[in-house]
């Protein structure tokens, strides 16, 4: 039987990159997959190649920083489906590199948006949908540098920082429930967002997104043994 057979995912950032190679890799081990992004064409895209592999999929077109979105989306999964059995949260966004008090005011507010902000308040909206899986599973996408804290990566690296102490936060309040929380940091992948961080890099030499999916499959399956961590691919 596949994985995760049954299943109900929810994954954002599912346009492009992870996000996509996460959906459609889901969506292969038996999970009926909510795709979130803004570009609609892309997720018509993704929904093509999920249903010619004979599976199924539900498209949500939605700006992660229109945050009231995600409590409507919350209501609707609610109504639907009663549950949530995995939310991955695979979106997010560089900015630019530079000092930090070079970085504008607005910048720092999006990319804290995306990288932190829509993740609190998909916690926020989709925990009592977890709490009612017999097996829910929250993992969101983090990197080295929320760790490595280099020069000129400021908001990207403050905003992956702030993103793992939101997330083990939240993991050490359901230690006591049925829901386990994790991150989950792919190392050097072959995205887009990787391309504007290191535009000289051969990219030949980097892992593909369909290559660091099957970490996201054992924190997403119903016997992950994993709580609190971050967890490397």
């Amino acid at each position: 039987m596949p994985a995760l057979q049954g299943r109900i995912a929810l994954v954002t950032g599912a346009s492009r990159g992870i996000g996509a190679a996460v959906a459609r890799r889901f969506a292969a081990e038996g999970a009926h997959v909510v795709a979130v992004a803004r570009t609609q064409g892309a997720l018509e895209e993704l929904d093509d190649e999920i249903r010619a592999a004979g599976s199924q999929a539900t498209l949500v077109p939605l700006d992660l920083r229109a945050f009231d979105t995600i409590d409507h989306m919350g209501a609707a999964l609610n109504e639907r489906f009663g549950r949530l059995d995995i939310l991955a949260g695979c979106a997010g966004v560089l900015g630019s590199l530079s000092p930090l008090g070079h970085i504008d005011p607005k910048l720092w507010s999006e990319i804290f948006d995306v990288n932190v902000t829509a993740n609190y308040r998909l916690i926020r909206s989709l925990d009592p949908l977890l709490r009612r899986s017999e097996s829910g599973r929250a993992l969101f996408v983090t990197c080295a540098a929320a760790r490595d804290l280099a020069p000129f990566w400021s908001a990207y690296g403050a905003s992956k920082a702030a993103l793992e102490a939101t997330v083990r936060i939240y993991a050490a309040e359901m230690a006591r429930t049925s829901v386990k929380v994790n991150l989950v940091d792919p190392g050097p992948v072959r995205t887009r967002l990787r391309a504007e961080a290191f535009p000289g890099e051969d990219r030949a030499t980097l892992k593909t997104p369909e290559e660091v999916t099957e970490i996201f499959v054992r924190l997403a399956a119903a016997d992950c043994p994993h709580h609190g961590a971050i967890v490397k691919g």
